[in-house]
């Protein structure tokens, strides 16, 4: 089949990245594409044969699978295909086959690479590894959407200077913004009322907009930090509001810049550490939100923002079991607090419950047992009130299963080792995760080590923990697109939780057990996993370059959430996302799937 040039150019202006060249360039790329035309059933390539160049499908359908032969994707007209064997090292990671006549066109594999080295919107949209951000970690730098206070209390230009000065008071805030049909018209501020209507002598009744600085200075959210500064101390102002397309939509005051200077992961530890109680600490870790948008906004690696937030957990923790002791008296025994679940891999993010358990040294009384049953009710009350809520699955020290002497839980991981049902791939999958917080952290390695030998050398245990880590699926749907949630509150939304970093902080764990790994974030036990063999270097690239734009993807969608004012969340529609951005997830969607296909055959995961 012949197509002419100037038909291939128009196609692929209508398909990006190649909407963003030149028509002189797109004109030259045509020229250098071959028109293949395949009945159905015609494989492309094979997974492992090198490959000849990108393909894009012009007309027909194609099926592409994994090395196991999973369906990974049916692809239609304008879809491309093959760019991931050949950015890593030229080597086809899937197979594709025709599934009725279909026409293709191939770039060229020299083509391909002279296009994504020579413009920077192809390499942007080709390359799926992950590209350090632009860091903007300083006030003078950061988006004014980072930092202001999105809740702008307002009055009308008929308010009275008495009435606004008792709002201002009950509100806790030292201006208003006054509006006038909606539209701002000036903006009343303490020194105002104290400067203008006090000192003056000026009756209570008289209006604001007589006392008011008329059409003040605003800027819009996209600003940066320096045009506050600079603002305010050119025009010796300490509050700007901030509209879009005309609209309040916030306030900056130098309150709000000494807050965000102050909102460190370091001053919450350590306002933390010096708390007296749970509620003093429940309004320090009220700040933890602000402290996402502010590490997401400048630019920090995801396993760093979830480091930093774990910390301010783990220093409520531990300050907990501290006024636990205060309270109660010394510990009669020996113990250690460890924590599971996201804690315990350091990877709590922007919304957390807790999951804690109590390890007791042996020789503890059954009288002795009641003093650990307080403090556990003493830190798991503690959490909670500092809004780490109670596990739904009651995953915690407060439960008596979970409140035991140092032997009994070596029994427990003996007998999920031994005895792998259901129920006890659950816990496993759960208590695998285990890291020492607070008390006697000594206890903890000999256990970790004990256990990890026996479960690797079990290779009917790791198989049933392999299929266990496989239940939860990347979201992904055949037609090139998203399997959403179908009904409910969260209806065409995706999980970047369940169904987004979970799968792979279940490989890391599988991973763990085969290497007899220590380490406890995912990671962490990927980049082990790498350098211990279990799996491959191309695939340890891949797996690693998914996990990190899932796990981004993931808090830039909390701290967008939390810049609009509601709470975090792990639900997320992919509608919100760009193209580009939908194309690459669903790719990295695509590697874990992989990854999951992988170790389930070639390592015995039970059916």
């Amino acid at each position: 089949m012949t197509i002419p040039l100037n038909d291939i150019s128009a196609f692929l202006g209508g398909l990006h990245p190649y909407d963003g060249l030149t028509v002189a360039d797109r004109e030259t790329l045509a020229a250098a594409i071959q028109v293949l035309d395949l009945p159905a059933g015609a494989t492309i390539y094979r997974h492992g044969q090198p490959l000849d160049g990108l393909y894009i499908v012009w007309s027909g359908t194609v099926e592409v699978v994994d090395a196991n032969d999973i369906p990974v994707s049916i692809l239609g007209p304008r879809n491309s295909f093959a760019e991931r064997g050949l950015l890593r090292e030229g080597v086809a990671v899937t197979t594709a086959t025709t599934t009725e006549p279909t026409v293709l066109l191939m770039l060229p594999k020299m083509q391909f690479a002279e296009l994504v080295h020579d413009h920077q919107i192809a390499r942007r949209f080709f390359d799926r590894s992950r590209t350090p951000a632009p860091r903007g970690s300083d006030l003078a730098t950061s988006r004014v959407e980072t930092f202001m206070h999105h809740s702008a209390y307002f009055c009308m230009p008929g308010t009275t200077v008495q009435d606004a000065a008792r709002e201002m008071r009950d509100r806790h805030v030292s201006c208003l913004c006054v509006l006038e049909n909606d539209a701002l018209v000036g903006i009343v501020t303490n020194r105002d009322l104290t400067e203008k209507a006090l000192a003056d002598g000026m009756p209570i009744d008289t209006h604001v907009s007589s006392v008011m600085t008329k059409d003040p200075m605003t800027l819009e959210p996209s600003a940066i930090g320096s045009d506050v500064l600079h603002a305010m101390m050119e025009r010796r102002i300490g509050h700007i509001p901030i509209t879009q397309n005309g609209s309040l939509v916030g306030i900056v005051t130098q309150t709000d810049l000494t807050r965000f200077q102050a909102v460190s992961s370091a001053e919450l530890v350590a306002e933390i550490a010096g708390s007296g109680t749970a509620e003093e600490m429940a309004a320090v870790t009220a700040r933890i939100p602000k402290l996402l948008v502010q590490l997401v906004a400048a630019g920090n690696r995801h396993e760093v923002v979830t480091r930093l937030i774990t910390d301010v957990a783990d220093t409520a923790t531990r300050r907990l079991l501290a006024l636990a002791e205060e309270a109660l008296g010394a510990p009669p025994v020996p113990y250690l607090w460890a924590a599971c679940g996201s804690q315990g891999r350091q990877e709590q993010t922007g919304v957390s419950d807790q999951d804690n358990c109590l390890i007791i040294a042996d020789g503890v009384t059954h009288d002795q047992m009641d003093y650990f049953r307080r403090l556990a009710q003493f830190v798991c009350d503690g959490l909670n009130t500092c809004g780490y809520v109670y596990c739904p699955g009651d995953m915690m020290a407060t439960a008596e299963r979970w409140c035991q002497p140092l032997s009994v839980w070596r029994g427990y991981f003996e007998n999920w080792i031994n005895k792998p049902s259901p129920e006890a791939q659950m816990l496993a999958s759960v208590m695998f995760d285990l890291r020492p917080i607070g008390g006697d952290t000594a206890m903890f390695k000999d256990l970790q080590l004990d256990t990890l030998r026996k479960a690797s050398s079990n290779s009917i245990f790791v198989a049933h923990m392999i299929s266990n880590s496989l239940k939860h699926t990347p979201p992904l749907g055949l037609l090139r697109g998203f399997a959403t949630i179908r009904s409910g509150e969260h209806k065409n939304q995706i999980d970047l939780k369940h169904n987004g970093v979970v799968p792979i902080a279940d490989l890391g764990r599988v991973y763990a057990l085969q290497g007899q790994l220590t380490a406890f974030n995912t990671r962490a036990r990927l980049e082990g996993a790498a350098g211990a063999g279990l799996i491959s270097p191309s695939g340890a690239r891949d797996l690693l370059d998914a996990y990190d734009l899932i796990a981004e993807t993931r808090l830039q969608h909390q701290a967008r959430l939390v810049k609009a004012g509601e709470a975090p969340d792990n639900f997320m529609s992919p509608s919100s996302l760009s193209d580009l951005e939908r194309s690459h997830l669903r790719d990295a969607f695509v590697v874990v799937k992989g990854m999951q296909a992988a170790i389930g055959h070639g390592k015995g995961a039970l059916s």
